[in-house]
């Protein structure tokens, strides 16, 4: 059965204080005990977040990671660094990684290969711009950033892969897309991972969606049979109404 999955993507916000904070208030939430609960700090704040929530069911993940296990690249983080602060869970693919800091489908490839060899999950991040929307384009982008950045693996790592379809065009926009839209999008992707790997695969992995979740438009959305949770952005940054977000599952 596939996990339902909320995880909170922080950005870059909150400093120590403020993050020190942040997760006191979750800690006092009562989530539910269904979902797998994550939230992702920036990287100055990781070990402190799994240092304060090793006690909870809540994990850790990072919010990007550099390809090489290490050498002369100034500023980046490897996956063997990652783990020996606790983390075992990494974003990649952000629509904010490929807009601003230039990633492509080839240097993601290689990023979910350096984090499986790591034993790190991905969370993988893809989805299609508005304009790519508006003229009909948004399957074939999907398509060839998932078979572009994820198909080279082998079927047997598909478990350490967490699917999360971001429409660009619904980050930090206050546009959603609807609910039936994202059924549509999480359907096809399912189909399309079933079509080049196979149906056991693709009704395994578990696909969120990310574009202006809130607790006024999680329950529906989390109600399509495809979509498996969310990655939520500016909602995760106040406990209550991440609380909500996670616990509108069944609701």
């Amino acid at each position: 059965m596939r996990r339902k999955i909320v995880a909170g993507n922080w950005k870059m916000n909150c400093d120590l204080s403020e993050a020190e904070h942040l997760l006191a208030e979750l800690k006092r939430e009562n989530l539910s005990k269904e979902v797998s609960v994550i939230v992702a700090p920036p990287f100055t704040n990781l070990h402190h977040a799994f240092e304060s929530l090793k006690e909870s069911e809540i994990f850790v993940t990072a919010q990007n990671m550099h390809q090489a296990t290490s050498g002369a690249y100034t500023g980046e983080v490897s996956a063997s660094m990652l783990r020996s602060v606790g983390i075992n869970i990494v974003i990649l693919g952000h629509s904010e990684r490929r807009a601003y800091f230039g990633e492509t489908n080839a240097l993601l490839a290689e990023k979910v290969d350096a984090a499986i060899t790591a034993n790190l999950t991905a969370i993988f991040c893809f989805g299609e711009e508005l304009e790519d929307r508006k003229q009909g384009r948004h399957f074939d982008v999907v398509k060839t950033q998932l078979s572009e950045g994820l198909f080279h693996i082998d079927p047997s790592k598909w478990s350490h892969i967490v699917l999360a379809y971001e429409p660009v065009w619904a980050i930090g926009t206050g546009e959603t897309a609807t609910p039936e839209q994202a059924q549509e999008m999480h359907q096809f992707i399912r189909e399309t991972i079933a079509t080049a790997f196979s149906k056991t695969i693709a009704n395994e992995v578990s696909i969120l969606y990310g574009g202006s979740v809130k607790p006024a438009n999680a329950a529906e959305i989390f109600g399509k049979p495809d979509v498996d949770g969310g990655l939520i952005g500016g909602a995760s940054l106040n406990a209550k109404d991440f609380a909500a977000i996670v616990n509108a599952f069944g609701n």
